[in-house]
């Protein structure tokens, strides 16, 4: 998923050591053909509506050409077809086959990082049996459990909690307050946002004379290289198997996946998605926002599931689905057409065999 063209949240330069970028290196970089003055200098990164005459943007549709033409930036990348666009006298053009991901390629060098010390806060709580490889941070009030390993150059932050036994990756980046429940994997560039979760027992009871008990979770719950978790969301081991999140996919906020889940790699999921225990998601499957998947099913790889679809049958791999209950898009398209054709026809039906409304009622 990509940002919309045209916008882009606002960045400078920060403690990086990285210089500000002269118009003509930013060309350089990019591979792309200079129109106006190569020594404009910009410092960082915002829209073509917000931008001032130190900031880079961009321009690769259309429906953002009328913000070109009252820009202030100082260097706008655009795309062959706005190469002579009407635009802001001042503003130096960079020719681009792509220019959001000439943009994106940009980012780095505008981003500011995150301060580390490499060390251990005097407050952080680290276990005597703990692990820790070299140049790793733990920030103030953290919890290091008993017999954790934690692998070189990892980011523990602040307030964070990583139970007994548990396994990080290198370069690992833990947010403010996320906990790692004992006895989870999390692979190397692992990312866990502000609160989330990873590794609490599942939604698992039987009912036992009128009581409802707890089922014990003994399945770990591992999280494979470069996934990455949005804040608050929660990830939960698996009751006898393994919940497993596979390598390169990414997770946004307030997600929830119940136990004994499989995800693919390089998977998407938007915010607010929930899955159910034991489903299987195949390698490379797009789930949009607000998406409820029943438990015991297949998503098969490639599949595209559209925001706001309840799924209760399993999607073939490469399919679009869509609507509640989902189908396949194209036919969820067609039933909702014909109901908007039916509405219409239903209506003069309806003054037909209704009794005539009596003046004055």
């Amino acid at each position: 998923m990509t940002a919309p063209a045209g916008h882009a949240d606002t960045a400078v330069v920060g403690g990086d050591g990285q210089a500000p970028l002269t118009a003509a290196a930013v060309a350089a970089h990019v591979g792309g053909r200079l129109i106006g003055d190569g020594a404009v200098v910009v410092t960082g990164i915002a829209p073509l509506d917000r931008a001032g005459p130190s900031d880079l943007s961009f321009l690769a549709h259309s429906r953002y050409q009328g913000w070109f033409t009252g820009t202030r930036a100082g260097v706008v990348l655009v795309g062959p077809g706005f190469e002579q666009a009407e635009g802001a006298s001042g503003a130096t053009r960079v020719v681009v086959e792509k220019p959001v991901d000439a943009m994106v390629s940009l980012l780095a060098r505008f981003h500011r990082p995150v301060a580390r010390s490499g060390a251990v806060h005097p407050t952080a709580v680290v276990s005597p049996s703990a692990r820790l490889g070299r140049g790793v941070s733990v920030d103030a009030n953290a919890v290091v459990g008993d017999d954790v390993e934690i692998g070189e150059g990892s980011w523990i932050g602040a307030g964070v909690s990583i139970g007994a036994g548990s396994r990080v990756g290198r370069d690992v980046q833990l947010f403010p307050n996320a906990v790692v429940y004992p006895w989870c994997e999390l692979g190397d560039r692992v990312v866990l946002h502000a609160g989330a979760q990873v590794g609490r027992e599942g939604f698992g009871f039987v009912p036992q004379g009128g009581r409802a008990v707890r089922i014990p979770h003994i399945g770990r719950c591992v999280l494979e290289h470069d996934v990455e978790l949005g804040a608050n969301s929660c990830i939960d081991r698996g009751s006898v198997d393994d919940t497993i999140i596979g390598a390169g996919t990414k997770i946004d906020s307030l997600v929830h996946i119940a136990h004994n889940v499989r995800v693919g790699r390089g998977c998407f999921m938007a915010a607010l998605v929930g899955i159910a225990g034991s489903t299987r998601i195949g390698d490379g499957v797009q789930i949009g926002g607000q998406v409820g998947i029943k438990g015991h099913l297949t998503i098969g790889a490639g599949a595209t599931i559209a925001a706001q679809a309840g799924v209760f049958g399993d999607v073939p791999a490469g399919e679009t689905w869509s609507g509640y209950p989902a189908r396949p898009h194209k036919e969820q398209l067609r039933a909702q057409a014909a109901l908007a054709r039916l509405a219409r026809v239903a209506r003069p039906l309806e003054q037909l065999v209704s009794p005539a409304t009596e003046p004055g009622a």
